[in-house]
């Protein structure tokens, strides 16, 4: 019995096929080869297509049909992973009424604030465990103030996931996962969020049928299954945010497990039993994938930007024509700490760790005598690693101190400098696993459609490839501690 993920990526749609018996992968494929446009109409915006996403992702499973490694007749379930946070609306015939308003977006800033004021901080960390701040709650509220003609024609509204699987199904779906990472979910009462609701002045009609993460969000639709060579009925039995799903696909499920991953955007993911929240919604609680008001299991998310942006804007600019192998060889040339260039990796969008602050990316002591690009390609990872370990120091303010954490052997993480930057800054292990959010999303659907008896079946032959210590905390402590001067200096101006 084979299992189809998809992964509906910023920068591209990944797809895989796993054999449930054995989680091995018979196929993966991409979609497109280069990296998908982000469209950003004024300064701050990021906006993709939604209907860009669905071809993509047909493109996608058709180069993997093309491969010929299995019978796409043997698919029996479907298992969706998405960008959070973006905001997609659709009509009472289920067209797109605007552009996605996605995850790195930052024009909602001001109204989730003042949201969070207006409903009180207590109140909204208590329930919501979050300010509003700049998620998908606050986005429908801009749309709703700034495009009042758009908002009157909303019937529903989803976040990128429910879009591919209404387009698969014809069915309209959300979970409290979903909800919850929107900021519509309140935790206290394990339902839709009054108070959001109430405040933003939403018509509950808009919001998507409840379901479990793990259920049937609708049935392949007869005329979908044709184009894409699938069986006729089969269901999207999972969905989920692309950092919940990638901590199920390192089998991080239980409190104290905890995540991470390095692409466009960087994550840490941690899974508490706790109502975690931080005071100044730095780090964010949703629901987990394995949630429920049974057995409490929140994601506690530490979310950077500008990782893997910053990365390949790097290798764009300052080694055109070099593979990300090739740089990576001449970052690891240079001595640790790049000759003393440093860089702030803050240039894609407000920064939630930074307190919603837009500062930019930066350079710091650049010397034209002495940096080469392959300092600026070293520089570059370090500013990401020393990225993480500040939003993991706001981790372990809130009591969140994990010993180990995994990572699938992808993005930045596939880079042997970075992944020795980001262990020695952080002075935690990580293990990595050949893993990514498509198979993930794979082992959802067979999670979801009861072809495992339990999560643990899931990953029964999921085993680490890698583990990596910490071998020169000491000499990236000092570094960090240059690099942190450097940003709380640029905070303190903002």
């Amino acid at each position: 019995m084979l299992l189809l993920g998809i992964d509906v990526g910023t920068s591209s749609i990944k797809v895989s096929v796993v054999d449930s018996q054995t989680q091995a992968v018979l196929q993966s494929a991409q979609y497109p080869e280069s990296e998908s446009e982000i469209s950003s109409p004024q300064p701050g915006w990021a906006e993709q297509s939604p209907e860009m996403w669905w071809e993509h992702v047909k493109m996608a499973i058709q180069k993997l049909n093309e491969a010929g490694e299995f019978s796409s007749a043997d698919i029996s379930a479907i298992g969706i992973a998405y960008q959070m946070h973006g905001l997609v609306v659709v009509d009472k015939e289920q067209r797109v009424l605007r552009d996605s308003i996605i995850w790195c977006d930052s024009r909602a800033v001001k109204i989730g604030d003042d949201a969070f004021s207006a409903i009180g901080a207590e109140k909204s960390l208590a329930r919501l465990l979050n300010s509003p701040g700049n998620f998908t709650a606050s986005k429908l509220a801009w749309v709703k103030q700034n495009q009042p003609d758009i908002y009157s024609k909303i019937d529903k509204v989803m976040l990128p996931g429910d879009f591919i699987a209404m387009k698969l199904t014809g069915e309209i779906t959300s979970s409290p996962s979903s909800l919850s990472e929107g900021i519509f979910w309140d935790f206290q009462n394990d339902e839709l969020s009054e108070d959001v609701i109430r405040y933003f002045g939403f018509d509950k009609a808009l919001f998507p049928e409840v379901k479990p993460v793990f259920s049937a969000h609708g049935y392949l639709r007869d005329d979908v299954a044709a184009m894409l060579k699938l069986s006729s009925g089969i269901p999207v039995s999972y969905k989920s945010g692309d950092q919940p799903n990638n901590a199920l696909s390192l089998n991080v499920l239980e409190p104290g497990e905890v995540a991470a991953t390095a692409g466009t955007s960087g994550v840490i993911y941690g899974v508490s039993d706790q109502l975690f929240r931080d005071p100044k919604s730095r780090v964010n609680t949703f629901a987990h994938v394995n949630h429920s008001s049974e057995e409490r299991r929140l994601g506690v998310l530490l979310c950077i930007n500008g990782t893997g942006i910053l990365n390949r804007w790097a290798k764009t600019t300052f080694g055109a024509g070099l593979s990300y192998n090739q740089i990576n060889h001449q970052a690891a040339e240079v001595a640790i700490g790049a000759n003393g260039l440093r860089i702030l990796p803050f240039g894609n969008g407000a920064e939630r760790m930074l307190g919603n602050k837009v500062i930019g990316a930066q350079i710091h002591g650049i010397d034209f005598n002495l940096h080469q690009s392959a300092h600026m390609f070293r520089a570059v990872q370090e500013g990401i690693a020393f990225a993480f370990r500040y939003g993991l120091d706001i981790m372990r303010e809130n009591g969140m101190s994990p010993s180990v954490i995994r990572a699938g052997k992808a993005n930045l993480f596939q880079s042997d400098l970075f992944t020795e930057a980001f262990v020695n800054a952080t002075n935690v292990p990580v293990e990595l696993y050949n893993n990514d959010g498509s198979v993930g999303a794979a082992l959802g659907a067979g999670i979801g459609a009861k072809v495992f008896g339990s999560e643990k079946e899931a990953f029964a032959n999921v085993r680490s490839v890698k583990l990596i210590s910490p071998d020169a905390s000491q000499k990236y402590d000092d570094l960090y501690e240059d690099w942190k001067r450097i940003l709380d200096e640029q905070l303190i101006n903002k």
